[in-house]
């Protein structure tokens, strides 16, 4: 049985941490583990996911879930002539944060799965494969949930999605296939006829010469597909001078993470072992012969399915020009000299950015890139056994199987539950759970600035804010800095005796200044490194399913999340940076008003979609003093919530909103619990209740008419994004919101 282990380094020496593994969680099979009836349950939960996994996408982290916590507060329904009491929603947050509260883990945090992308486990079991350790990393037991998790997640046609609940693409679905081959399962093999549905669908579309470009990358990796397939990665760009437009400095970080070793392997022209499975996928996976195929001609191909970005002209010029023209001279003498110190300048970023993740690198397709690279350079290094130590740190399993995390959302998560616990106003009943949770908090944040000379390796200070996982990954995010501020400045207006002491003036002050240093010049706030270069690089977006993620860009929701935060800090420290901080206040109110869309609502960057980025939005303006009555911004964003509101008193938004970039509420005029928790908080926080306070008793009848008999909320629609196109499940959103929605009803809304 799989049982989760918490802030544990194990006894790999090639593993260590800035803080004692605080936050890490890790899974592991044991076969002694577990009653006969707990296995059972396990069994019926898998089982139960098969059987309605159209229905529902994401799991329901059942596994982890499974706990002895019995709810002992009887459970209560309103019904549709009732209103609801004060002792009504009393009871309700009172058995949801007990819920809640059993959730949490030894050393603080929350576990949750933090998945949902379909491309990201299997580039880790082809680069196991090929540098031979995949059964050691990933024996029987392993295997087998992680063809459970390709099997649950195959559409119907038979592809598989860019995301658990997107329609199939080529990219997810090539890789899916060569996934369960390298796992053991024939062409015709897998549940369901996994491997024959999933070929059929790869062969009626015409083979794999059309998929995207980070596929094309992968299958030349793996030997099948020739690198001269491929649009140029060439590693020089590690070697340009700095005030060049096109300079890795003026990256967003993800992406330059992510070419930097996908250029290390085309320079290298990196090629995996040529095994008799290889040559197999060659003949099933294209529809002539492996070496009649023209190279040359497939290297603008993609699959109408992936495609989100075409390319403008200008870029296929571009890759065009470096095909013909520069790529011939940079493989010859005496060129060849310069690729060979780009590649040792290249490598020398890598390790760079590995040293200061702990190996986590900054996410997981950069993880197994650079892991790759490692073996690549040196297949016995040590830098390679390093890397094989922090993949447990992105292995989750559910009832649906193994996935791979994006990284994790340990900070990111615990920010958001801690403000939804202390708005349930019960420190009397909950006082260990938050004080836990405040430690866990004050434990993760980074403490030092990335080593060395950090910004000549185009690295920003960290000091002083919170990562989006744990310490250990090291990397800062301004809105995960913002929630963490807002925490402890939160818990030191509690008793130390109930939650513990408040952090030292001085971890404050550094926090402050990651959030002032990420301002830019409209007032908006960057997510991880400072914005402004040039917007028209967006055009050399080299991937095809994708959008903006070029440059550094300004967000609403790290705006309103860092707006929330100094007004906090600036009311309790009224002497440190005073006209800093008024300044970045009153300019960040107006980027939010500037960037308000037509219909009063806001783009969410991080969530599903619209409803989200507008109770950010709202929020973010009501911390500044504005109000409903003041404020333009404001009440068109109310009447946008309010237009929005479903039959039945909740709110249900699509998530074809966020590539689509227009509001598309669910099929069938259906509601989400979370979507209907964010929009409740966001017509609280812009004063609501002093006008009409029939939309709130609406929605918050909803949330308590659907809380189950344990407490818990169920598992429905994704609701978390990323650049625009893909989908990212948070599990522990149906319990933080409705709760947090909920508590803010009870204490801010008049009730009988």
């Amino acid at each position: 049985m799989w049982r989760l282990k918490v802030a544990d380094g194990g006894s790999d020496p090639y593993i260590y941490s800035t803080n004692n593994f605080v936050g890490r969680q890790i899974w592991e099979f044991d076969p002694h583990y577990g009653t006969p009836e707990e296995r059972a349950e396990v069994e019926t939960a898998r089982e139960n996911f098969w059987k309605n996994r159209c229905k529902v996408k994401p799991s329901s982290d059942i596994l982890w879930r499974m706990q002895n916590f019995k709810q002992t507060i009887p459970q209560v329904k309103v019904g549709d002539d009732e209103k609801i009491t004060y002792e009504t929603a009393t009871t309700v947050v009172r058995r949801g944060a007990h819920f809640f509260s059993a959730l949490q883990a030894s050393d603080g945090h929350w576990p949750a799965e933090n998945a949902g992308p379909l491309y990201f486990l299997p580039p880790l079991v082809m680069c196991l494969y090929i540098t031979g350790h995949l059964d050691t990393v990933f024996p029987g037991e392993y295997r087998k949930e992680i063809l459970r998790y390709l099997y649950c997640h195959q559409n119907e046609d038979g592809g598989w999605g860019f995301h658990i609940e997107g329609h199939s693409t080529m990219f997810c679905t090539t890789l899916g296939y060569i996934c369960m081959r390298i796992l053991g399962e024939g062409f015709d093999g897998g549940r369901d006829n996994a491997c024959t549905r999933g070929l059929k669908w790869i062969r009626d579309r015409g083979g794999v010469t059309s998929i995207p470009s980070w596929g094309k990358t992968w299958l030349s990796i793996f030997g099948l597909f020739d690198w001269s397939g491929s649009n140029p990665m060439p590693p020089e760009f590690w070697l340009f001078p700095s005030f060049l437009p096109m300079h890795p400095a003026k990256m967003w970080c993800y992406c330059r993470m992510v070419y930097m070793p996908m250029s290390y392997l085309y320079g290298k022209r990196f090629v995996g072992p040529i095994t008799p499975l290889v040559l197999e996928l060659r003949e099933e996976l294209f529809l002539q012969p492996y070496n009649e195929i023209n190279w040359k001609k497939v290297r603008h191909l993609c699959a109408k399915e992936d495609l989100y970005y075409p390319h403008p002209l200008l870029q296929d010029l571009m890759w065009d020009s470096l095909y013909i023209c520069t790529e011939p001279f940079l493989t010859r003498w005496p060129f060849n000299k310069l690729r060979q110190k780009a590649l040792e300048v290249t490598m020398k970023h890598i390790h760079y950015e590995d040293e200061n993740s702990r190996y986590m690198t900054i996410g997981c397709v950069e993880k197994v890139l650079c892991m790759l690279s490692c073996w690549v350079e040196d297949p016995n290094g040590v830098y390679f056994k390093k890397h094989l130590a922090r993949i447990p740190d992105y292995i989750w399993v559910g009832e649906d199987g193994i996935k791979m995390q994006s990284f994790g959302s340990q900070e990111w998560d615990i920010g958001f539950a801690l403000q939804a616990l202390l708005a349930c106003n019960m420190t009397d009943e909950i006082g260990p759970t938050l004080k836990k949770g405040h430690e866990f908090v004050k434990e993760s944040q980074v403490k030092d600035n990335p080593s060395g000379d950090f910004k000549s390796m185009y690295r920003h200070i960290s000091k002083g804010s919170w990562t989006f996982s744990d310490q250990d990954h090291g990397w800062q995010v301004s809105d995960c800095t913002a929630e963490g501020l807002k925490c402890c400045l939160l818990f030191s207006m509690i008793p130390p005796e109930i939650v513990g002491t408040k952090m030292e003036p001085e971890r404050l002050y550094d926090s402050v200044n990651i959030l002032l240093s990420l301002q830019s010049e409209n007032g908006g706030l960057a997510a991880w490194e400072p914005a402004g270069a040039s917007e028209w690089l967006e055009m050399l977006n080299p991937t095809e399913f994708f959008a903006d993620i070029v440059i550094e860009h300004e967000y609403v929701e790290c705006t309103a999340s860092a707006i929330q935060a100094l007004v906090l800090f600036k009311r309790l420290y009224p002497g440190h940076r005073k006209k800093e901080i008024e300044n970045f206040i009153t300019n960040a109110a107006g980027f939010i008003e500037d960037i308000q869309m037509p219909d009063g609502s806001w783009y969410g960057n991080w969530g599903v979609c619209f409803t989200y980025g507008s109770w950010f939005a709202l929020g973010g303006l009501a911390a500044t003093g504005k109000t409903y009555h003041n404020c333009f911004a404001i009440r068109r964003g109310v009447e946008f919530l309010l237009n929005s509101q479903r039959n039945d008193g909740g709110w249900g938004e699509s998530y074809v909103s966020c590539p689509d970039k227009k509001y598309t509420p669910l099929e069938g005029n259906r509601s989400n619990l979370v979507h209907t928790a964010w929009a409740l908080m966001g017509l609280i926080s812009s004063g609501q209740a002093e006008r009409d306070l029939t939309p709130l008793h609406r929605a918050a009848k909803l949330l308590i008419n659907s809380q189950m008999e344990d407490g818990d909320f169920p598992q429905q629609e994704i609701t978390g994004v990323f650049m625009k196109n893909c989908m990212l499940h948070y599990a522990l959103y149906r319990n933080i919101y409705p709760l947090w929605a909920l508590a803010e009803y009870r204490r801010r809304v008049p009730l009988p």
